[in-house]
């Protein structure tokens, strides 16, 4: 499959694959790797800030995230201080307990670690809690003045911009609550009366809460910094205003149907998800149609991804994206602008309003979005309004029977009472990680888990359905779609073809529900496929 074939069979959920051996994402060729061994080099030679430069530039040209976070846990000092945590949990261990007596230097000079915190969403169990350890111990350092080395304070800033990125999922302590609210107090005086402000407090203050709603924030930027603070600044004061900024400036396509506004206000709150780079378009297969000047509508876009994936594989196409989020249609133009492209036109829409658009399309787009309307069938309906004879659909919807787990966790949240509140997603996730046995213990497999957008949309979602195959059949036939098969990874395909050796049965839904019936697990993510109008002279086409 090709790289948005991935991305999207992942999307919204998906358990996170087996350890692999390092190698790029498809499309990158060897580039990945080649920065990743130079960078591996520089740092044995303690070329520290050439080894930051290869590492990133790996993680930009599409190293794979798990062979990434592999290849920190495999670190000796990271993987010691994993061993030290699992041994003494729950007792939170001091810093000597769990560094040494060489302190966090080990960890800091972990240029890899630095490097992945910046710009790869951390999904780990231990790793989290190693780090969420590591900023409690970063208060600290704030209170003795002690100096802070570059590295030192690099590894915080890093640690900073993740827990911008995970939306501050990682669980503080009352008492690390009431310290860091107290540094933002000291920071916020100390920037309203123009004094001396070190980098380690702006530092410190970012891991807990993002720098942008400081009133008067912008002063920060006048200021002279460390390049880590700099770029820390850039991610939480810069970018964040400028997407404030452009809200005004979004299309608006139709009204916000009323049955619609309580997703409306999750997503505007927790924008889905908060992604930070943008990977090579992957081209490992042949794609036919990549260069027609299709008309593509990409309905619920979120943040982007799906967007830019989307204008990065057809370069040709014009592409309007809509979304019912002003908050994550401002992220997905900045993300957009970042990538240098102009064939996508965003707006803000609620697809159960579209059917008024003047305007027809050769694809569209619906992945993890018709689940969440007020009346999934009614918005299906509308976007096949839109759609030119001969055009294709692509859909994707929940799985009834794969989403065990997460409707027992949601089973969970509804007996604890907790709120859907970055308070009441923290607590939750603190019961889960505790849960020894029982199916819930698989959400922390999940990599949705692992922030605070994630976790809602995964278990504290405002409105979910979820379907069946007879259910999707029923509505394909009631509506003479043909479909044309599901996207699905080549293992999964592979396992079909050994049980069901007509390539017929990859377009039969029945041979499907016999298939997930005996590996439930088949559509974690969703179910990810493409339909077109039945015409007589259509043959059924493979997956």
């Amino acid at each position: 499959m090709n790289r948005k074939e991935r991305r999207a069979a992942i999307k919204r959920g998906s358990r996170m694959p087996a350890a692999a051996s390092l190698s790029p994402r498809a499309g990158s060729g060897g580039n990945a790797a080649y920065h990743f061994n130079l960078a591996t080099s520089h740092q044995a030679a303690a070329r520290w800030d050439k080894a930051r430069a290869h590492f990133t530039r790996a993680i930009v040209l599409g190293m794979d995230d798990t062979s990434a976070l592999q290849s920190v846990l495999q670190t000796p000092v990271i993987a010691g201080c994993l061993h030290r945590i699992a041994a003494a949990w729950p007792r939170p261990l001091t810093a000597t307990e769990l560094f040494g007596p060489g302190g966090v230097a080990g960890i800091a000079a972990q240029a890899f670690l630095v490097c992945l915190l910046k710009l790869v969403w951390v999904r780990h169990p231990g790793l989290e809690h190693l780090l969420t350890r590591l900023r409690a111990l970063m208060l600290g350092r704030v209170g003795d003045r002690a100096n802070v080395d570059r590295k030192e304070l690099a590894l915080y800033s890093a640690l900073a911009q993740q827990c911008f990125i995970n939306e501050y999922v990682f669980a503080p302590t009352d008492d690390e609550i009431r310290q860091a609210i107290g540094l933002q107090e000291n920071l916020s005086e100390r920037l309203a009366k123009d004094e001396e402000i070190s980098p380690l407090l702006v530092t410190a203050v970012a891991a807990y809460f993002p720098l942008h709603r400081l009133a008067n924030v912008e002063l920060l930027l006048n200021r002279k910094w460390p390049d880590e603070v700099g770029d820390l600044l850039r991610q939480q004061v810069r970018e964040p205003l400028e997407e404030l900024r452009d809200r005004g400036a979004i299309p608006t396509l139709t009204a916000i149907d009323d049955r619609s506004l309580p997703v409306r206000q999750q997503y505007e709150d927790n924008p889905y998800p908060r992604w930070i780079v943008i990977p090579p378009v992957a081209m490992t297969v042949h794609i036919p149609d990549t260069q027609r000047k299709n008309d593509i509508l990409i309905a619920g876009c979120g943040t982007g991804q799906h967007s830019i994936d989307a204008a990065l594989l057809f370069p040709h196409a014009h592409i309007l994206a809509v979304d019912i989020s002003l908050t994550s249609l401002a992220y997905a133009r900045r993300k957009t602008r970042e990538a240098g492209l102009n064939n996508i036109d965003y707006a803000h829409a609620d697809i159960l309003k579209l059917g008024a658009l003047d305007r027809r399309f050769d694809v569209i787009e619906a992945v993890g979005v018709l689940h969440h309307l007020a009346d999934p069938a009614a918005g299906w309906r509308v976007l096949l309004s839109l759609l030119r004879p001969g055009g294709s659909m692509r859909v994707g919807l929940y799985s009834e029977l794969a989403r065990r787990a997460i409707i027992a966790g949601r089973a969970l949240i509804a007996q604890r009472g907790y709120p859907p509140t970055l308070e009441g997603i923290r607590a939750c996730r603190q019961e889960i990680f505790r849960i020894k046995d029982g199916i819930e213990k698989g959400l922390i497999t999940l990599q949705d888990f692992y922030s605070t957008s994630g976790c809602r949309d995964l278990l504290f979602n405002v409105l979910e359905h979820r379907y069946t195959l007879p259910q999707i059949k029923v509505f394909l036939a009631e509506h003479r779609l043909q479909f044309l098969g599901f996207e699905l990874p080549p293992e999964t395909l592979a396992a079909f073809r050994q049980r069901y050796s007509d390539p017929a049965a990859l377009t039969d839904l029945d041979h499907w529900q016999e298939f997930e019936a005996a590996n439930p697990d088949t559509f974690l993510g969703m179910y990810i496929f493409r339909v077109g109008a039945w015409q007589q002279s259509d043959s059924a086409t493979s997956c």
